[in-house]
């Protein structure tokens, strides 16, 4: 009986299966975010994308999502 605990079947799909698997998930995704934020920490990707004009894309954005934000507390 104890070593059914410990080991579960292959088949039962219990807790410890789905929190490894989030595990796995938010893993994944902190590598994600990390290796993002090594690539835009190098000086030639910051020039790359200064010169695209990024910056304005944000601005021309930004009254959207406040007229959203503003609609959604209504």
């Amino acid at each position: 009986m104890a070593i059914e605990i410990v080991n579960p079947p292959d088949g039962a799909n219990g807790a410890n299966g789905t929190d490894k698997e989030t595990l796995y998930m938010l893993g994944g995704v902190a590598l994600v975010i990390f290796g993002a934020g090594l690539v835009l920490s190098n000086s030639t990707v910051r020039r790359y994308l200064g010169q695209m004009g990024l910056g304005d894309f944000a601005s021309a954005a930004l009254p959207d999502i406040e007229r959203y934000f503003r609609l959604r507390a209504m």
